[in-house]
């Protein structure tokens, strides 16, 4: 069944307009959680298309969602990867169609599990246009943009054009010269950050998306008293005394 979202979504201020109608199938919760854009080419090469897989796939491990327009290509292998609860797709039609048809069932998997936004109204087809505000919409959901394969022609140009005009951080993979030639530019030019090791990459946003939700750290920034918190969490007190996390004034917890 198709939703309105009948909240403010913050993310979304960044974009030229903010949307005037956003319909929904889904998971709105997502929408909390801490979010990266993947995406890329259409027809990436076997090397992108693994490195697309490991990312999306240890990023959600790591509790990130993915977010992707659900393309064939990087995208598709994104929101798979991520796994379909954890994941959002926006779509460039309205949320009466599936498009494209190739990537239905994906497509049909992560409106029961994940979430598929849509700011176009039912009935609406796929048209040339729907694509870059849809891009825009994917780009201004991820607190970063991640392009893992990209030629100079490529559709998903405007995509970095819209992270640039954001103030989003561009990460993109190396590639070898003569393959994915835009990302490559954007790295000579100092536009985007190379990914050279996975694991370091995605335990930077690991370690991010624990301190969002770190319930301890919450409880502490209401400067509870020590005896309260030692009730309620009572090894995470010694543990964030010893990290240095907290520290104890007249009885009461502080954020360090």
């Amino acid at each position: 069944m198709i939703h309105q979202i009948d909240f403010h979504i913050k993310e979304l201020e960044c974009m030229k307009k903010y949307p005037k109608e956003l319909s929904y199938k889904g998971n709105t919760q997502l929408l909390e959680a801490k979010k990266v854009a993947i995406v890329g080419s259409r027809k990436p090469n076997q090397y992108a298309r693994n490195m697309t897989n490991l990312l999306a796939a240890k990023l959600s491990e790591a509790g990130v969602c993915i977010v992707s327009g659900g393309a064939i290509g990087v995208d598709a292998i994104a929101h798979k990867a991520a796994g379909f609860a954890n994941t959002i797709m926006v779509a460039a039609t309205g949320l009466d169609k599936r498009y494209p048809a190739i990537n239905k069932n994906i497509i049909q998997k992560i409106e029961q599990d994940g979430l598929v936004l849509s700011q176009f109204a039912e009935g609406t087809p796929s048209q040339k246009y729907n694509f870059v505000l849809r891009n825009e919409l994917v780009v201004a959901l991820g607190d970063v943009l991640i392009v893992t394969y990209a030629d100079k022609n490529s559709g998903t140009l405007r995509s970095i054009e819209y992270a640039k005009k954001m103030g989003k951080t561009i990460y993109v993979l190396p590639h070898r010269i003569g393959e994915s030639e835009a990302t490559n530019e954007l790295l000579s030019k100092g536009e985007a950050q190379a990914i050279y090791d996975i694991e370091k990459f995605v335990g930077i946003f690991g370690a991010m998306q624990e301190k969002k939700y770190d319930n301890f750290l919450e409880f502490c920034k209401t400067n509870p008293y020590y005896d309260e918190a030692l009730k309620k969490f009572p090894s995470r007190v010694f543990e964030a005394e010893l990290s240095g996390e907290i520290k104890i004034i007249n009885a009461k917890i502080y954020l360090c």
